[in-house]
């Protein structure tokens, strides 16, 4: 099987990236009530900021979405479709976003993720993220980008 590519996305992208997502959470859309619609605003999304998107033939697989701050910057999504999960796909998407950070001069990275999905948490911890808070649903954490 070949690797998949990533690069970054565009317009067209959209329908592909909002699907994917869906089939992404679509388990955790069965279990949190409280899960926001996740795939909305995916067209904004690739105008306005940093997103770049995995794709495997004719298969967008994942993608990740970055917003950029003069600071920090905001790691939104990462996706990554049923079928590819296991393969370490999400883990090259998020070096894809710290890349982009350092090449900016970013050197925090933030996200929040969801306390239902605790194997986010536990991914992230591996990959040198830290828990800096937890406020109601959500669990909030930080990495330090090294040069």
């Amino acid at each position: 099987m070949t690797k998949p590519v990533i690069r970054r996305a565009v317009a067209a992208d959209a329908p592909k990236l909002a699907d994917c997502i869906d089939r992404a959470y679509a388990t955790y859309a069965a279990c949190i009530d409280d899960l926001p619609a996740v795939s909305d605003g995916v067209d904004e999304d690739i105008s306005a900021n940093t997103v770049w998107v995995a794709e495997r033939g004719d298969s967008l697989v994942g993608g990740v979405i970055l917003v950029l701050k003069p600071t920090y910057a905001i790691l939104t999504n990462v996706v990554v479709a049923p079928s590819e999960r296991g393969a370490g796909l999400g883990h090259a998407l998020i070096l894809r976003a710290e890349q982009e950070c350092r090449e900016r001069g970013v050197a925090t990275l933030k996200l929040s993720t969801h306390v239902k999905m605790p194997e986010n948490v536990t991914l992230y911890e591996y990959l040198g993220w830290t828990e800096t808070a937890r406020a109601g649903n959500k669990v909030h954490m930080e990495k330090t980008l090294t040069a």
